[in-house]
């Protein structure tokens, strides 16, 4: 069964209550850091942020073989040496117009 909540942010949200179950060492430490009221809110922002790692990960593994070295002739020597040329050339620049 769903039930709404209104959030600090004025909006509305679908939640649902569900069972889980974790080890009691890992309860233990959530509620000493966070308190037994902030359980649910703590796993759930926790459960977010695995999400979206996870994704994460999930469309870097999707984007393997994406980058082509024939494409980046420049990178060849590695990008820290590409960056030295480009400050070394930045630093040739002429510089102001004596002002």
């Amino acid at each position: 069964m769903s039930h709404i909540l209104l959030t600090s942010d004025g909006t509305y949200m679908s939640i649902r209550r569900t069972h889980i179950v974790i080890p009691e060492p890992l309860v233990s430490e959530i509620d000493r850091l966070v308190g037994k009221r902030g359980r649910s809110a703590f796993l759930a922002q926790a459960a977010e942020k695995e999400l979206r790692r996870l994704e994460q990960i999930r469309a870097l593994e999707k984007m393997v073989g994406a980058w082509k070295d024939k494409d980046h002739p420049e990178l060849r020597g590695g990008a820290a040496r590409w960056v030295k040329q480009l400050r070394k050339a930045s630093d040739r620049r002429p510089q102001g117009t004596g002002r």
